[in-house]
C-alpha cells in the first residue's frame, strides 16, 4: 500500500469515526463523492478537521484561497506536501 493509499484509508476511517459510523469507510473510498453527499454535516466536518489536526499535527486553514475540503481527494491533497 502506497503512502497516499494509507493516508486515504486513514482519512476514510476518521470520517467513519466522526460520524459515529453513519458514513461507511468503504463509501468514502469509492471516490469522487462530496463529503456532504455522503452524509457529513457541518458539525461532522468540524469534528473531522479537529481529528485530522490532532492526528497529523497540522492546521487546516478553511479560509485559504482556492482550498476546499469537499472530497476525500481534497483532504488527501491538503495533507500531502
Amino acid at each position: 500500500m502506497s503512502g497516499d493509499d494509507t493516508l486515504r484509508l486513514r482519512l476514510a476511517e476518521l470520517i467513519n469515526e466522526v460520524t459515529d459510523g453513519a458514513v461507511a469507510t468503504e463509501d468514502v473510498l469509492v471516490g469522487g463523492a462530496s463529503l456532504v453527499a455522503l452524509g457529513l454535516d457541518s458539525l461532522g466536518l468540524l469534528r473531522l478537521i479537529d481529528a485530522i489536526e490532532a492526528e497529523y499535527d497540522v492546521e487546516l486553514n478553511l479560509s485559504a484561497t482556492g482550498r476546499t475540503l469537499n472530497t476525500l481527494e481534497d483532504l488527501t491533497t491538503a495533507l500531502t506536501p
